[in-house]
């Protein structure tokens, strides 16, 4: 990447068919909407794309498959975390040569009590920013264990120059990512925040420059973040709060299943199935976040039409 990487960089889902196996041609297909959407990049093999239930050969044809629909048309980070400092670098390394322009990375955990001391996380990274040449994320995610506090973060982008980005989508962010961008300026080029953008506006306000959100509204995202860098404030703030009943739901009733059940009434992909044991939300639910995004022009629900 020639400049920092800014604007909404969204989680492609992982497509599953109904039998629970990989979809992917489905997952490709998420791909050209969010192209379409006018998205700044795109975040595979994350969180929200169910990273944690996929095996190893499956994360490998997921990110070869995707970044050769992409074609070099938009950056593309690949998560590879992994507790194993090992692992996340031969991953990471796996990422860089398949086309990657960035890998994202958790500390790493495992469990709510094997956790890792600071000291540890700094050369955790260092050991996978020494095999690759690309810009690292990292991601500070309520999933881990392994706190990530304002100082340890400011210590690791210092000690390690190829943590460039940071994602932040914990209690505060708008304090941390404000601490941040004090401390690190031109440090620390892509401060990002991320939980769908449920505090999207306020981490602006704080200095993030991008947000790495779900699939569901990249488009009406975009628009939001272009009228807020052009200084239109006001009009950003009335988009934003007109989306947060949605964004709440899915934040706090639906999860990652909110994306693949939209979707699919979208017609964009075939099933909205998560692999078991995560199961489907409830009828009720369904119906409610379908009844918000009917109530809105998203393109999620027209691009396929």
């Amino acid at each position: 990447m020639d400049t920092p990487l800014t604007g909404v960089v969204p989680v492609v889902p992982t497509i599953f068919h109904d039998d629970q196996s990989v979809d992917l041609g489905g997952t490709a297909r998420v791909v050209d909407y969010l192209i379409d959407a006018g998205v700044d990049g795109l975040c595979v093999l994350a969180n929200y794309s169910e990273q944690f239930s996929l095996t190893d050969a499956e994360r490998d044809a997921i990110a070869r498959t995707l970044l050769e629909r992409v074609a070099g048309r938009l950056p593309v980070i690949v998560t590879t975390s992994h507790y194993s400092a090992r692992v996340t670098a031969e991953r990471s390394r796996a990422a860089q040569d398949m086309g990657a322009a960035m890998v994202m990375i958790m500390p790493p955990f495992f469990g709510a009590t094997l956790t890792v001391p600071g000291p540890a996380v700094i050369e955790y990274f260092k050991q996978v920013a020494d095999v690759i040449d690309i810009p690292v994320m990292a991601q500070d995610a309520p999933l881990s264990s392994t706190p990530l506090p304002v100082s340890l973060l400011i210590d690791l982008v210092r000690q390690v120059p190829q943590v460039q980005y940071a994602k932040i989508e914990v209690p505060q962010a708008a304090d941390k990512l404000h601490a941040l961008v004090s401390a690190l300026g031109s440090s620390l080029p892509g401060p990002f925040d991320g939980e769908e953008s449920v505090t999207l506006i306020p981490d602006l306000d704080a200095g993030a420059t991008g947000t790495m959100p779900s699939s569901t509204v990249p488009a009406e995202l975009g628009q939001i973040i272009r009228r807020y860098a052009a200084g239109d404030r006001a009009t950003a703030v009335s988009a934003w709060e007109d989306l947060l009943p949605l964004i709440h739901f899915e934040n706090r009733q639906c999860g990652l299943r909110a994306q693949k059940i939209l979707l699919a009434e979208g017609g964009i992909i075939a099933s909205d199935r998560t692999r078991a044991p995560f199961g489907p939300v409830s009828p009720r639910t369904r119906r409610g976040l379908i009844e918000l995004a009917a109530a809105r022009d998203l393109l999620i629900m027209r691009w396929a039409r």
